[in-house]
């Protein structure tokens, strides 16, 4: 009878575990609301975002150095969120634009802090870096997973894919600039274009497309994105978003390179996903 009692005490304290974790998580777990700005501002995350280069990539010993405005910006979402503070973003674009940009700077944070030992591939492991990490935002503790995951759930925007910036190679890469809502729409096709003009995402070798694994990942969300009729496919999204030369990014793919390789219907090539590259993306001279 004891042995049962013990058992039952151990199965209770697991239990009682996995829900805290799956709290934690998830992004349901309360955190304090300090005082903090009389308004909400993303003017400290621009100065911040003085140290990244959407095509190179961040300078992370430049900001490390300078990160003031970071820390300040990033202090200032426990105090200020749609979810404690809804009247300061009352447009839909506003409060996406909110957790684009906080996604973006928690992660540059994290990095930023772990800097420059972070630098090889395996300190940055996707588990440890999107569930382990949690910060205070609006009275909830969240991780970049329930922001990511919030984002998909209730916004439904597949481009939120191209814009989310956690400083890996296979991630996108930072722009220069917060989301902003009023211009929130043309900001997110900018960053669908960057994405798709870098080799590293996409890559056309003869009739094989090598895509990004963020196509296999979130693929329901790019095909539910699409205009119903036909056979759907992650191919229509990236030659939507390709560019028409490679002025800016030499050896990226075009929209003429993939009609004449994959044909009018994009159905004559081979698509295959590469593996995520989890090492950080630091800005080196084009």
């Amino acid at each position: 009878m004891r042995l049962l009692r013990r058992a039952a005490v151990v199965f209770a304290l697991l239990s009682a575990g996995f829900a805290l974790s799956v709290l934690y998580v998830t992004g349901h777990c309360p955190a304090p609301v300090p005082a903090g700005p009389e308004r909400f501002s993303d003017v400290p995350f621009a100065h911040a975002l003085e140290h990244v280069d959407p095509r190179y990539g961040t300078d992370f010993g430049a900001l490390q150095r300078d990160r003031a405005e970071l820390d300040r910006y990033v202090a200032s979402l426990a105090t200020w969120s749609p979810l404690n503070r809804p009247e300061a973003f009352p447009e839909k674009e506003d409060v996406l634009a909110y957790w684009l940009n906080a996604y973006n700077a928690l992660a540059l944070q994290a990095l930023v802090d772990r800097w420059p030992a972070v630098r090889s591939p395996h300190e940055l492991l996707a588990d440890h870096f999107y569930w382990a990490l949690s910060w205070p935002v609006g009275g909830q503790r969240l991780t970049l997973w329930s922001i990511e995951r919030r984002l998909r759930d209730e916004y439904a925007d597949a481009r939120v894919h191209f814009a989310l910036a956690c400083g890996a190679r296979g991630c996108p890469l930072l722009d220069d600039s917060p989301y902003q809502g009023a211009t929130l729409d043309a900001q997110l096709n900018d960053a669908g274009r960057r994405f798709m003009a870098n080799p590293l995402q996409v890559k056309l070798t003869g009739k094989v497309l090598r895509l990004s694994p963020l196509f296999r990942w979130y693929q329901h969300d790019f095909l539910e994105a699409l205009p119903e009729g036909g056979e759907a496919s992650v191919l229509q999204v990236v030659w939507a978003f390709l560019p028409d030369a490679c002025d800016e990014r030499p050896g990226c793919e075009t929209r003429a390179d993939l009609d004449t390789s994959c044909g009018p219907r994009l159905d004559r090539c081979t698509v295959e996903y590469a593996e995520m590259d989890w090492s950080p993306v630091a800005r080196a001279a084009p």
